[in-house]
C-alpha cells in the first residue's frame, strides 16, 4: 500500500519536531500567562491592604483632632459597692473628670487662638474687628462656594489689608483676584463628602479645628515683603 505524501509528511520526524516546538511554546505562553495574573493579584492585594491601613491613619488622625470627650466607664457606678457607693463614683466621673475633659478643650482652643496673635491678629483685628467675625465672614463665603471651589484669605499688597475672597473650581486666588494666599479652605466634594456628605457647613465648621496659625502667620510676613 502506498501512502500519500501528506500522510508521509505528518508521521515524519520533522512534523513531530515542530510539534513539540509548538507546544513547549504554548506552554511557556501559558505559564507566562498564570504568573502575569498571579503577579497582578498580589500587587492588588498589596494596593487593598494599604488603602485599609491608610483609612485607619486617616481615621485615627481625625479622631485626634476632634474635641476631647468623657469616655464612658465599662462597669456600673455601684459595681464597688459597698466598698465604694454608687454616689462617689457618679459624682467622681460625671463631675471631677468631666471638668478636667472640658478644661483641656478649653485650654486647647485659647491654645489655637493664641498661635495667631501677634502680628496676623494685629491684621485681623484691624480689618474684621475680631477674630471671630473674620472667621464667620470666610466660613459664610466658603459655604456659599457653587459647586467646587476654595474659601480664602488673601493679602492685599496694594492696600495692604486681608480679604476674604472665593474662587470656582481650580481658580487661582492671585491669578483671578491679585490677593496673595494665606488660608485656604478647599470645598471640593473629595475633601469632605465621605465623612461629611453634603453637610458643607459642618465640615467647615470643623476644619477651624485644624488650621496651622503658625503657617499664616508666616505666609502674611512672606507677602508683607
Amino acid at each position: 500500500m502506498v501512502r500519500s505524501d501528506a500522510a508521509v509528511k505528518l508521521n515524519s520526524p520533522t512534523h513531530f519536531s515542530s510539534r513539540a516546538v509548538i507546544e513547549k511554546a504554548q506552554k511557556r505562553v501559558c505559564l507566562n500567562l498564570v504568573n502575569t495574573v498571579a503577579n497582578m493579584l498580589c500587587r492588588v492585594g498589596q494596593i487593598r491592604r494599604c488603602a485599609a491601613s491608610l483609612s485607619q491613619a486617616v481615621q485615627q488622625v481625625a479622631v485626634c483632632r476632634q474635641k476631647h470627650t468623657l469616655p464612658d466607664l465599662t462597669y456600673d457606678y455601684g459595681a464597688l459597692e459597698p466598698h465604694i457607693n454608687a454616689e462617689i463614683m457618679q459624682l467622681h466621673h460625671s463631675k471631677h473628670h468631666a471638668t478636667y475633659v472640658n478644661n483641656l478643650n478649653v485650654t486647647e482652643e485659647k491654645y489655637k487662638e493664641a498661635l495667631a496673635k501677634g502680628e496676623l491678629m494685629e491684621a485681623i483685628e484691624q480689618d474684621f474687628g475680631s477674630f471671630q467675625s473674620m472667621k464667620e465672614r470666610m466660613s459664610a463665603a466658603t459655604v456659599a462656594v457653587q459647586g467646587s471651589g476654595w474659601g480664602w484669605l488673601g493679602y492685599d499688597k496694594q492696600s495692604r489689608r486681608l480679604c476674604i475672597a472665593a474662587c470656582a473650581n481650580q481658580d487661582p486666588l492671585q491669578g483671578t483676584t491679585g490677593l496673595i494666599p494665606l488660608l485656604g479652605i478647599d470645598v471640593w466634594e473629595h475633601a469632605y463628602y465621605l465623612q461629611y456628605k453634603n453637610v458643607r457647613p459642618d465640615y467647615v465648621k470643623a476644619i477651624w479645628n485644624v488650621i496651622n496659625w503658625e503657617n499664616v502667620n508666616e505666609r502674611l510676613q512672606t507677602a508683607k515683603k
